[in-house]
Order: C-alpha cells, then sequence, then structure tokens
C-alpha cells in the first residue's frame, strides 16, 4: 500500500471543489423549489444527501490525515466539514482510530463500531437487554432513528477522558453548527431551513449508517478472539468491497472499496480503486454488491462455533434463559 499512501494537493483541493460547490448549489436550489413543488424539493434533497456523503468521506480522510500532507490543513477542512455533517473532528478522530485498531476483534468491542453480540452472549443475557438489543438491530431503528440520536444528540457531548484540545473542538464544532443553522433560520425562515435541511440530513444520515453497516456485516466475514486475531485478516476479510456503480462510487468517495481503507488507512479516497487494481492478492477479497448486500439485513448475531453471522430465528433460547442471564464467556 505505499505507494498509494500520499496525497495529490491538487486532486483533493479539486475534491474539495466538486464537492461543496454542488452542495451548496443543490441546497440553494432546493430552497428556490419550494415555491414550486415539495416534490422537486424532495427529489434535489436526494441528490444533495449524496453530496452530504461525499463531504463526509472528506471529512473521514481529514481525520486520517491522508485528505492533505500537511496536518494542520487536514483539521482545518476537517473540522469545517464536521460542522457541516454534525461530526466533532477531534472526538470522532480518537473513536475511530480505535475501531481500525480492534475491527473484527471480539474481545475489544465497543468503540467505534455498531453493537453486535455473538449467539452466546446473547442468550446468556437478561430479558431487557436482549429487547434492546432486538430493537437496536431492527432497521427502522438503526436506519431510521439512529442517525438522529448519533448525530445530533451524542456527537455533541464529549466522551469520558477526553483532553482539553479534545473537548474545545467539540465545543468550537456545536456553536459553529448552531451558528449556521441560526443565520439560514434568520435569512430564510427556520420552516424553509428544515423543509430543506431536514430532508437532506436523514437521507444522507440513513445511506451513512448503512454504508458503515455492510462495511462490516456480510456473508464470510472476519471475527476473531484477540489471541487469534490478525490485522491484515481483519483488513481484507473482516472489511467489505462493496462494488457500487460508478456514479454511486463517485458519490461515496469510494469507501466501498473498505478493505484496502482498513489495510492502510492512510490511502486516500481517490487512490482507493487503483491501489485495489493494482494489488493482485486482493482481487479475492469477499465482494458484495447492491443486491447481494440487502441479505446483511438479515444478519444479528455472530455465531462464533460456525464464524458466520445468522438472525434471530436460527437460535433457540432455552425456556429457563428466556427471563434470566447466566454469565457469558468473559471478554478482555
Amino acid at each position: 500500500m505505499a505507494p498509494y499512501e500520499k496525497s495529490d494537493t491538487w486532486h483533493s483541493v479539486r475534491q474539495l471543489i466538486n464537492t461543496l460547490v454542488p452542495f451548496i448549489m443543490l441546497w440553494f436550489l432546493a430552497y428556490q423549489s419550494l415555491s414550486i413543488s415539495y416534490v422537486l424539493t424532495l427529489a434535489l434533497a436526494v441528490i444533495a444527501a449524496g453530496f452530504q456523503i461525499r463531504i463526509f468521506i472528506i471529512f473521514h480522510d481529514c481525520c486520517h490525515h491522508s485528505f492533505f500532507k500537511n496536518r494542520t490543513a487536514n483539521k482545518i477542512i476537517g473540522t469545517i466539514t464536521g460542522v457541516l455533517t454534525f461530526f466533532p473532528y477531534n472526538q470522532w478522530q480518537h473513536s475511530h482510530s480505535v475501531h481500525h485498531a480492534t475491527s473484527s476483534n471480539l474481545d475489544k468491542r465497543g468503540t467505534g463500531d455498531i453493537w453486535m453480540l455473538t449467539v452466546e452472549e446473547y442468550i446468556a443475557s437478561p430479558f431487557w437487554t436482549r429487547v434492546a438489543y432486538r430493537m437496536y438491530r431492527n432497521p427502522f431503528v438503526m436506519f431510521g432513528l439512529g442517525p438522529i440520536y448519533v448525530f445530533l444528540i451524542t456527537n455533541r457531548f464529549n466522551r469520558k477522558g477526553a483532553r482539553l484540545k479534545e473537548r474545545m473542538n467539540t465545543y468550537i464544532t456545536n456553536l459553529a453548527i448552531v451558528a449556521l443553522a441560526a443565520v439560514l433560520c434568520w435569512a430564510l425562515g427556520w420552516q424553509a431551513f428544515l423543509l430543506v435541511q431536514g430532508p437532506i440530513f436523514l437521507i444522507s444520515g440513513s445511506m451513512g449508517v448503512w454504508l458503515f453497516y455492510v462495511q462490516h456485516t456480510f456473508e464470510d466475514s472476519y471475527f476473531e478472539e484477540d489471541a487469534d486475531w490478525e490485522y491484515v485478516k481483519a483488513a481484507v476479510e473482516g472489511s467489505s468491497f462493496y462494488k457500487l456503480p460508478k456514479l454511486l462510487q463517485w458519490l461515496t468517495g469510494s469507501i466501498g472499496y473498505h478493505h484496502v481503507h482498513h489495510l492502510s488507512p492512510r490511502v486516500p479516497n481517490y487512490k482507493l480503486e487503483t491501489a485495489h487494481n493494482d494489488t493482485e492478492p486482493l482481487q479475492n477479497v469477499p465482494t458484495i454488491t447492491l443486491a447481494t448486500s440487502l441479505s446483511s439485513l438479515k444478519f444479528r448475531l455472530w455465531d462464533e462455533q460456525n464464524k458466520k453471522f445468522v438472525g434471530f430465528k436460527d437460535i433457540k433460547i432455552p425456556s429457563e434463559l428466556r427471563s434470566v442471564s447466566v454469565q457469558p464467556k468473559p471478554r478482555l
């Protein structure tokens, strides 16, 4: 991956322009269309949501210091794009770095990932924990309410133990979001602002959570306990190659090449496809498409014995354990 890890400043600047300018134009056109038809507004909002995902990919690259060579430039652009996507730069950079270091490690779950239980853990959990887990894994909650809860609520608070620099970045991001929303509400009216920004936020949020979900929840994925966990296997077998149509690949910043990204987070998004195509061993990684990715919706639990995802209907909880709990196998 080393030859692909250097960012191209001109390419990065060009990507900023061809992402932010269309997004702003689409947002303005959606506002103007309110006087014509709200159906047209929603159509423009769908396209704008695609560009908001692309803005998040730029934010994401900045968090890995892969968008620009200069760390300060990454932080400045990362903070600005974080405001536009409702993510505090320093806070998410920390949690996402932990995610990369622990992805597919069964003993180190819980930071920067989606809540996932093994079959054994689910059966051993208290009744109300199982209920909460089923609600959490419900598609309506995960892809509907989930983005609202994470982006608007949890992202506004600092994590426990955050250092001053990280806390200050969160406060600055929060103030900037409020200030931007206030200015737009004052200039356009709060109803118009919500009618435009609301669907853009909900659509991009749902699509973003879906992308993150399907990148690690797919058939033939990889999960191991810490003693047997391997970084390279976790990257190329535990992260999907989501083969999308060219337009969707462009809008999502080639994040479908997630196996390459996990193998080397320093590869900028616009070099992921080239890195994949030029590296012969990567031609045999697990590949999913738009059609086959839908099957991941039925995956709810990780079966450690058979090393695969299963659904709730595939397991049976003994009657004596349905309303009580036992101690699951300890995790580190």
